[in-house]
């Protein structure tokens, strides 16, 4: 029987889900743009890539205690809002003749920095909203909605792009983040914003451990600290790859645009198929030990990029490895959510996401930077596959006996 987790949380899945559908039919639309209308270097797109998220990770650290001192419905509007008048920029400055690298630079880092913040505070939300028992189930919705949105969005984006031009994407973008604002408008229920303390933040000290309290949550708990390097260094391994990906895809073998799109949007079905059985899994398993065991997969296919070419079979391998990796990480990321949740005190929500974004954004802004300039001197081919190799290597930082011993204890 399906699960009921409310109005409220179905509407704050519809805010997500058309936001998130916007977000994925943009997928790839920056570098796009800056290969085919800027004519913009491999260091340069990985720049792009990094640049954003980066400044974004820092200044979207500093507003995690700003978010959990406020209520989250008006601050997701907010967010929405200014997302929505960023991304707008572009096509205006496109069509006006205007548009540059530095802008697509400054977008990014807006458009970085309201991501991260929007998700501490829709995190936060959802924890406050739903118990605790079914938050891998809330998880899973959110997860498979975002996969669905993976497979349907770069495909018609990439056909969209070859219709009407490079930044068409770009502004049904803009215009989801505009619906998502209204979707959060519609929620009704109760809202959520922890007390400040008196005296709070009158002292530079104060204001600094405020910064760090999500930090210290995180590196205090040995499952969080775990799952968190283990999640950090995969994504930054795997992100590291995706500007190198479209150099070599959409530059070298000159990929048509719908391929591209293609390639990256029929495997997040396997994705969507791994959040629905996630819960399941878990169920008939534990939920410790698919979590150990889809994460280590994840961290295994990755190394099938280094045998990409030219055509249609370069394109059936990326298919092929993406339709594995994505499947994996469908389970894993529910499992992952919900006991980062159910392991971080309602107070320390907000501040414990944003740290956690905001890190491993930083770290994969510097291995993209990395990354590119490795490409720049080896090739983009021999890049991607040192980040397979090196991604074999990390589920030895997954709690593995941290989570048996919690299995056992709760058996």
């Amino acid at each position: 029987m399906p699960v009921r987790l409310g109005r409220d949380v179905d509407r704050l899945w519809s805010a997500y889900a058309v936001s998130t559908y916007g977000t994925w039919l943009a997928f790839g639309a920056f570098p796009l743009i800056a290969v085919r209308v800027l004519h913009v270097s491999a260091f340069g797109v990985s720049l792009l890539e990094a640049v954003g998220p980066a400044v974004a990770a820092l200044v979207a650290f500093a507003l995690g205690p700003w978010i959990e001192h406020r209520p989250k419905r008006p601050v997701m509007i907010v967010l929405d809002l200014v997302r929505f008048a960023a991304l707008a920029s572009v096509p205006l400055s496109y069509v006006l003749g205007l548009l540059a690298y530095g802008q697509l630079l400054g977008v990014a880092v807006v458009c970085g920095t309201a991501n991260i913040a929007f998700g501490a505070a829709s995190g936060a939300y959802l924890k406050h909203l739903v118990p605790g028992e079914r938050l891998l189930v809330a998880a899973g919705r959110f997860e498979g909605t975002n996969w669905l949105a993976t497979a349907a969005g770069p495909p018609l984006g990439g056909a969209l792009v070859g219709l009407l031009g490079p930044v068409v994407t770009v502004s049904a973008d803009a215009v989801s983040h505009l619906l998502s604002a209204l979707g959060v408008l519609r929620i009704r229920g109760t809202d959520v914003a922890v007390a400040r303390e008196e005296g709070a933040g009158a002292r530079g000290g104060t204001r600094r451990a405020a910064l760090l309290a999500g930090l210290r949550r995180i590196l205090r708990d040995r499952v969080l600290r775990r799952l968190f390097l283990n999640s950090t260094l995969v994504g930054g391994l795997i992100m590291a790859t995706a500007p190198l990906l479209a150099v070599l895809l959409l530059g070298r073998y000159h990929l048509p645009a719908w391929q591209y799109g293609l390639a990256f949007g029929v495997p997040a079905l396997g994705g969507f198929v791994g959040a629905r059985l996630s819960a399941r899994l878990a169920a008939r398993h534990g939920r410790h030990r698919v979590l150990i065991v889809s994460g280590r997969l994840r961290s295994l296919f990755p190394l099938g990029f280094a045998f990409v070419g030219p055509g249609v079979p370069g394109l059936l391998t990326v298919i092929a490895v993406e339709g594995l990796l994505i499947t994996c990480m469908g389970v894993f990321n529910p499992l992952h959510a919900a006991e980062r949740l159910r392991r971080t005190p309602p107070e320390l929500a907000a501040r414990v996401l944003s740290t956690w974004s905001a890190v491993s954004r930083l770290v994969q802004a510097a291995l993209v930077v990395l990354w590119g300039a490795l490409a720049t001197l080896t090739g983009p081919l021999t890049a991607i596959t040192v980040s397979g190799v090196l991604l074999l290597a990390t589920p030895l930082l997954l709690p593995v006996r941290e989570l048996r011993a919690a299995a056992v204890s709760v058996g």
